[in-house]
Order: C-alpha cells, then structure tokens, then sequence
C-alpha cells in the first residue's frame, strides 16, 4: 500500500501536465487570433473645420488671439557674445537694412545671440546670406523652429 503522500504527489505531477498540456493545444489559437484590423475614426466634421480655422483662418482663433503655427526651417544667426549692448546695436543695424525680416535676441548664459528669418529651405535662407556678407559677418545657418507666415487667404 503506498502512502498517502505519494499519491497526492502522483496527483499533483498529472494535473501539472494536464495544465501544460491544455496550454500547448490553445496556443496556436491564441497565435492565430492576432490578425491586423481597420480602425475607423468617426469625428464631428466641425473638428476639421476649428483645425482649419486654426492653421489658416486668418491667424487667429476662434477667441480672437493670435494663433502661432511652427514648423522645422532655418534661421541665420548674425551675433553671438556676452555684450548686451552690441546684441542690440547688431539687431537694430540689421533691422534698418531689412525691415521686412524678423530678428529674434536671446539670451543663453553667458551668451547673447541674434538669429534672423524664418526660412522653410536651407536655400532661401543662402541666398540671404549672400545679400547679407557685405554688412555683416560670421553669418551661420541654424536649423531650428521656425514662424509660419500667414496664408493670404483672399
């Protein structure tokens, strides 16, 4: 007569290999279940219209304020140093020989620095490096965000 311990040991080990085995058979099932779907958005057509309103309407929300959109471009940086003084001059003398281009002074300890344009290629951004060698020097090209300009929406 065998113990009682070896017959729950006994009982033990074919319920582990039922369990294991019952595993393997529902395995491939569950393999087989993930299979690609479509996935179908259903938004209110008013949410294309505030994107719409927003990117180009004007520039402006729906609040009224003024509504910012930046991309990827490049900007010419004409200064970089510690003198505050000099920033601003270099940024006021730029900004009387190229009304129409916006200049942007930052601060970066223990660096001043004034970039200018928001140019979406790195091509326009050379050309106006070429109108620009004359008045100033130690021109580089800075990839960074840029300001969209606004769309004419007429």
């Amino acid at each position: 007569m065998k113990s009682g311990v070896s017959v729950w040991r006994t009982v033990f080990a074919v319920s582990i290999k039922c369990t294991v085995f019952i595993g393997l058979l529902s395995l491939p099932a569950l393999v087989l279940a993930q299979t690609r779907g479509k996935v179908e958005v259903d938004r209110d057509p008013k949410v294309d219209s505030l994107i719409g309103n927003y990117l180009v309407g004007g520039g402006k929300t729906n609040t009224g304020e003024p509504a910012f959109s930046s991309s990827n471009g490049y900007r010419i940086q004409i200064f970089s140093g510690s003198d505050r003084k000099q920033a601003y001059n270099v940024q006021s003398k730029f900004q009387n020989r190229f009304p129409d281009t916006h200049t942007y002074l930052s601060y970066r300890d223990p660096n001043f620095k004034v970039k200018v344009g928001d140019f979406r290629s790195r091509i326009e951004a050379e050309k106006m490096v070429e109108e620009m060698k004359p008045a100033f020097g130690g021109l580089f090209i800075i990839s960074e965000k840029i300001n969209l300009p606004k769309l004419d929406t007429e």
